[in-house]
């Protein structure tokens, strides 16, 4: 996984020279006018040539992801998640990272109510514990994550135990997207898979038709009295669960199939610049599903080893014309990934 920006490595014992004096610089120019955005910095960064430790540009959220992570203090958060020192050196001091957290905050209550567009809702990621498919949602400080919805008064949803910031999880899974777009070949397996699902998209297309066609027919015996009422109301619940399950497969198989990376040399500012239902197409192109697990303890602001299984998809079975992985079923052994991210 990539380095945190102004260290030489992941142990964080040594500061990066030709990182440090940028670093400071950036916060420098965040902390002296209040005016003074994320996106701001960023576009000032890279207009100096400073870039990020992948090479890509700065963006809004990478500045921000920067802004929040204690370490660059020399700091670390507790299991009560105060800041406590890290045992390793930082290039700004404390007082300046209270200083970054103290304007994060003011930011977000100013835009409290601001839409987020959630890369990985709608069953792209699901409960480690419980296996429901987790949910945006804000917490009460009004930050954007997913959740694992409890159970209502009815009995419906889940364990409620999953809830993981969405910038965190997002940055994480890109991460490892990326680094998957980077393999030699995988180009080409996304184009022969492309025009598989695309084949998919027509049978899916059938099979909605004929459901359709199956409720009117329901519809119709039951205006002859051919069927029961109580019949009627079964066969409409089983065919509107089947079709909207269907539809769902149908929606995202066509973000799949007509989504386009281009001529885009640099995978990682494409990535860092794409729209969120492009990245979530290809995120869904090579994944089958992201799986949460529970933090360890609260107050923990990492990706656990282990807390973030990543189930990737067989291109080449499915450009072979199967579509069990639209279904969502378990990938081999040895295609489940579970590793940690700064």
């Amino acid at each position: 996984m990539p380095r945190l920006y102004g260290f030489d490595d992941q142990s964080r014992q040594r500061l990066r020279d030709d990182e440090v004096d940028p670093l400071r610089q950036m916060v420098s120019r965040a902390l002296v006018d209040s005016s003074v955005s994320n996106q701001d910095v960023a576009v000032w960064a890279n207009g100096q040539g400073y870039r990020g430790t992948l090479g890509g540009e700065w963006k809004d959220a990478s500045v921000g992801r920067l802004f929040r992570n204690p370490a660059i203090a020399g700091l670390r958060y507790d299991e009560d998640g105060e800041l406590v020192d890290a045992g390793h050196p930082g290039a700004i001091t404390r007082e300046e990272f209270e200083a970054l957290l103290a304007r994060e905050q003011s930011r977000r209550t100013a835009d409290a109510d601001a839409p987020h567009d959630y890369l990985l809702n709608e069953g792209a990621s699901t409960c480690g514990k419980c296996t429901l498919a987790l949910q945006g949602a804000r917490t009460n400080a009004g930050t954007p994550g997913y959740r694992c919805r409890p159970k209502d008064k009815d009995g419906r949803g889940g364990c409620g135990e999953v809830r993981i910031d969405a910038e965190l999880l997002e940055n994480h899974v890109g991460e490892y997207v990326v680094a998957e777009l980077l393999k030699p070949g995988v180009r080409d397996l996304i184009l022969q898979a492309q025009a598989a699902v695309r084949k998919m998209v027509e049978d899916l297309d059938r099979d909605i038709k004929d459901l359709e066609a199956r409720r009117t027919d329901a519809g119709t015996l039951f205006g002859q009295r051919r069927i029961s009422r109580d019949a009627l109301v079964a066969a409409d619940k089983e065919i509107t669960g089947s079709l909207k399950e269907a539809r769902s497969r149908k929606r995202y198989a066509e973000q799949m199939a007509n989504f386009s990376l281009g001529r885009a040399k640099d995978l990682v500012r494409w990535w860092n610049t794409a729209p969120t239902a492009s990245k979530r197409s290809i995120a869904m192109l090579l994944l089958e599903k992201v799986e949460v697990f529970p933090a360890s303890a609260r107050g923990v602001r990492t990706v656990e080893p282990g807390r973030v299984v990543l189930h990737w998809r067989e291109l080449a079975n499915l450009s072979g014309g199967s579509d069990d992985r639209l279904a969502g079923s378990e990938p081999p052994a040895d295609h489940r990934h579970g590793e940690a991210s700064d």
